[in-house]
């Protein structure tokens, strides 16, 4: 089974525009188009149903990849990655200037895995007042 287009408009209106993990508009990287990416990836059973699918800038998309979980760089432990349909993205992040930090282990381990202060991130955020 595939997603329908209509989920996926709904998605892309669901997230007006921005990826869902690092926030980044997807007019701030015409050349790049943003994916409506699987929260649980299909090879761990996740469904192409509204409630696991995401809009992902293509970094975060490529980076995420089929993970669930990484390790969280404070504590070394296993931990599960950021879930937006679950989660609330201010209870596990706050953007800082023009970095994001994880305030939670799943935001530390989320940041981290999926490199979200590497310097073209920070350079794409510093460059589009619009945050």
């Amino acid at each position: 089974m595939a997603v329908s287009g209509r989920d996926r408009e709904r998605v892309r209106a669901h997230a007006e525009g921005r990826c869902e993990y690092c926030r980044m508009a997807n007019e701030w990287e015409p050349f790049f188009p943003y994916h409506v990416e699987h929260i649980v990836p299909r090879q761990h059973h996740g469904s192409d149903k509204l409630p696991n699918l995401a809009l992902s800038c293509h970094h975060c998309n490529l980076v995420k990849g089929p993970n669930l979980t990484s390790i969280d760089p404070d504590t070394g432990i296993v931990t599960e990655l950021f879930h937006p349909r679950r989660q609330i993205w201010n209870e596990h992040f706050r953007l800082e200037g023009d970095l994001i930090s994880g305030i939670t282990d799943v935001g530390r381990t989320t940041v981290f895995l999926m490199r979200m202060n590497a310097p073209h991130r920070v350079e794409l955020r510093a460059a589009n007042p619009d945050k």
